[in-house]
């Protein structure tokens, strides 16, 4: 098997978080830099800032453009290669919104409306009307996917319901047109189970969000790191100092179980337990440790900002990568379906 192409992406939120970081960034570099036995590189990725997806839950337009260079210069912080994943916005590449229409003919809405994922969204975001955009999330994601004939889907479990959505129009599709000369036009992606690792925020909450106030920033400096570390939730019947603590229940441990070095770690919880470290030298420690693994991507960043034009260049040549392939694809799919033929 030759090498297979993923495509990740994110809405361009601004300034990403130690979530985005665990949760997705590690992974992304991860799978970037993936290689066999022969030294041939497993996944070819590509990586969409989902400006589009945005306007799913939000009509406000004026900083996606700013919050799209913050949250690309902390990509480029991580470590995502542009020489080896192109990065590009999803507005910049039309072709994104062709296929989008050409697969809202192949599917229901009532095959939308039994989304497990949409029936979360409108609960958690406690909405009282659905707009026809956000029914058909899933349809412009599979656009997305498969305008790059996506392989892999890495994905948590939450979001199976999508990819096997993505896979009902690529299946459909394919047995409607084939291409005189490839036959079938799009792979069927597999989904790639992930467990992606989830911070809970520092107010103990589920994850952390910006709009919930409760993140520790990529760019924080090791002093905000501190000062948003002495706010974290701790074990709440671990009341004073010498108090034996429960390091299962506790925000900042879990901090400690990514963060820490594994000889740390243990000594940590035992010394917890014991009641033999506090809760104010437990913060310090685990601030510590999050400001130096973010040290080399706050060099990196601070380095980014001052070349703003690097930043620039990097996202327009990713978007004409990106538009070749996906001009490619379309011709295929018009091919295809017969579309725009001119005959005698």
């Amino acid at each position: 098997m030759g090498t297979l192409r993923i495509l990740s992406g994110m809405r361009p939120t601004g300034k990403l978080h130690l979530g985005h970081y665990t949760g997705a960034l590690e992974s992304w570099v991860e799978q970037q830099n993936q290689r066999n036995e022969a030294g041939e590189r497993v996944y070819e990725t590509c990586f969409l800032i989902a400006d589009y997806h945005n306007l799913t839950t939000s009509l406000e337009t004026g900083e996606i453009y700013t919050h799209t260079l913050d949250m690309l210069i902390d990509w480029l912080a991580a470590g995502v290669d542009p020489e080896k994943s192109p990065v590009f916005r999803q507005s910049q590449v039309k072709e994104h919104t062709e296929l989008f229409l050409l697969f809202s003919m192949l599917i229901t809405s009532s095959r939308l409306e039994r989304n497990p994922t949409l029936k979360d969204q409108i609960r958690d975001l406690n909405m009282e009307s659905l707009t026809y955009g956000h029914l058909g999330y899933p349809v412009l994601q599979a656009a997305d996917i498969l305008l790059y004939k996506g392989n892999v889907v890495p994905v948590g479990e939450d979001q199976l319901p999508h990819v096997e959505i993505t896979r009902e129009i690529a299946r459909r599709f394919n047995n409607l047109y084939q291409h005189p000369i490839l036959g079938e036009v799009f792979p069927e992606p597999a989904p790639k189970i992930t467990k992606f690792s989830r911070l809970p925020g520092l107010d103990g909450k589920a994850k952390m969000s910006k709009s919930l106030g409760n993140t520790i920033l990529l760019s924080d400096s090791p002093d905000e790191i501190a000062k948003k570390m002495r706010t974290a939730v701790t074990d709440t019947k671990k009341v004073r100092k010498n108090d034996p603590g429960h390091p299962e229940v506790c925000t900042v441990y879990s901090y400690h179980e990514k963060f820490a070095p594994q000889e740390q770690l243990s000594a940590i919880e035992a010394d917890c337990r014991s009641g033999s470290l506090g809760c104010v030298d437990c913060k310090k420690m685990c601030a510590a440790n999050i400001a130096a693994e973010l040290s080399p991507l706050v060099e990196k960043r601070a380095y980014y900002e001052t070349h703003m034009e690097l930043v620039k260049s990097i996202l327009l040549e990713g978007e004409a990568k990106a538009r070749a392939i996906a001009r490619a694809t379309m011709q295929e799919v018009r091919t295809a379906m017969k579309l725009g033929e001119i005959t005698c």
